[in-house]
């Protein structure tokens, strides 16, 4: 009966010691095993310092600048003279000199109704602004019907320049087409003299016209003694 008493206890004490591993109190072990499972199966979130590209490559934040223009406005030629200077006209025009009593010859480009004419020149005067005062002075002739519109200085600290623009109700050597209009620039070139750049036109087309001339001219002309490139003849 011992023997019967004693079994009965070590049974009971082995399904109390069995129930106290199974289940523990606090339910600490689940919060652990949701936790451990999150960790193995959520992925990272990828980080991104900055956009990218196809490639994987930094893609830019700001376009890139433009690239510099290698080439005259489309209509136009750039064409190094025999005088030794470049500059841009428009294609198909015609070129004739004169002689000068200083410097380069008179260098004359004109379109093939003859009505609009680039002019370039050496000029003999000390400055820009004292050659247009000597042009403008009464000692010096003008062309029938000159009326002068406008006159400026350019100079703004690294140019030397003066620009007059007029009309004139004929010029010689030229066809007859109303009342002509001019814009004459003379300025300090990059090899220290001084040019002039004379666009001319019939005033009765408008004006922008010349002032276009005048400018492409201006923005391509490298004088003979400038670092230019070679461009190609017509």
């Amino acid at each position: 009966m011992w023997s019967v008493l004693i079994g009965a206890a070590v049974v009971a004490v082995a399904a109390s010691l069995v129930l106290t591993f199974v289940v523990r109190p606090g339910g600490d072990d689940k919060d652990n095993r949701t936790t451990t499972a999150n960790e193995s199966t959520a992925s990272p979130t990828p980080v991104t310092s900055e956009p990218t590209d196809v490639t994987g490559s930094p893609t830019e934040s700001t376009p890139s600048p433009s690239a510099p223009v290698s080439e005259p406005p489309v209509g136009y030629t750039l064409y190094e003279d025999e005088e030794g200077f470049r500059i841009a006209h428009p294609e198909g025009w015609t070129r004739t000199t004169t002689d000068s009593s200083y410097g380069i010859s008179v260098v004359n480009y004109r379109s093939p109704d003859r009505t609009h004419r680039i002019q370039v020149y050496q000029v003999s005067e000390p400055s820009p602004a004292e050659s247009f005062d000597l042009y403008l002075s009464d000692e010096t002739p003008k062309a029938p019907g000159f009326t002068e519109i406008r006159r400026q200085t350019l100079d703004d600290g690294t140019f030397t320049g003066s620009r007059l623009e007029y009309l004139a109700d004929s010029i010689r050597g030229e066809p007859e087409v109303g009342t002509w209009h001019v814009y004459d620039e003379r300025f300090v070139a990059s090899d220290s003299n001084i040019y002039a750049i004379a666009a001319y036109g019939p005033d009765s087309d408008g004006r922008d016209d010349e002032l276009e001339l005048l400018t492409t001219a201006l923005d391509w002309f490298c004088p003979p003694l400038g670092a230019c490139e070679a461009a190609a003849q017509d």
